[in-house]
């Protein structure tokens, strides 16, 4: 088992990585590329859902850390309406689509278990640094130390 002990251990941050990555992808192509507009608020959004998980992780309460997660998890939802425009102007195929939606679904559900977690933990808690395993569900011990998070080998 691993230990959290930077933003870069959490599986939710890796996982809008991933999606950051696959954002820029595909909107660097075609007719994409020149749709200026589209392409840097699709951008913009996968890009903040990474940068903030990663500063409510360094903020000094797990209450604070929260309100970077329920930010973050607005711009899931914003990558995937966007990604509905990409589709019907035929900027996307079907595939693509698919793909970035389930990566996107898939970081979503991470941060709605990270912020589940948090907010069942006690009010004054310090540590956002808190033990849930990879599919965001509740560890039974409550230690850094018996994190289940893990690195993907992707990154």
């Amino acid at each position: 088992m691993a230990k959290i002990e930077r933003f870069e251990d959490i599986v939710a941050w890796q996982k809008a990585r991933e999606l950051v990555r696959e954002v820029y992808r595909v909107s660097s192509d075609g007719r994409f590329a020149k749709d200026y507009g589209l392409r840097d608020q699709l951008r913009r959004a996968a890009v903040s859902v990474m940068l903030n998980i990663a500063e409510g992780f360094a903020r000094k309460t797990s209450r604070e850390f929260m309100q970077f997660l329920v930010v973050a998890h607005g711009s899931v939802a914003e990558v995937q309406s966007a990604i509905y425009v990409a589709l019907d102007q035929s900027y996307i195929s079907q595939g693509q689509f698919d793909s970035l939606y389930k990566r996107a679904d898939e970081t979503s559900k991470l941060i709605m278990g990270f912020s589940s977690y948090l907010r069942k933990s006690p009010t004054n808690a310090r540590n956002p640094k808190t033990a849930v395993n990879s599919t965001g569900s509740l560890n039974s011990a409550n230690s850094m130390d018996s994190m289940n998070f893990r690195n993907s080998g992707t990154l």
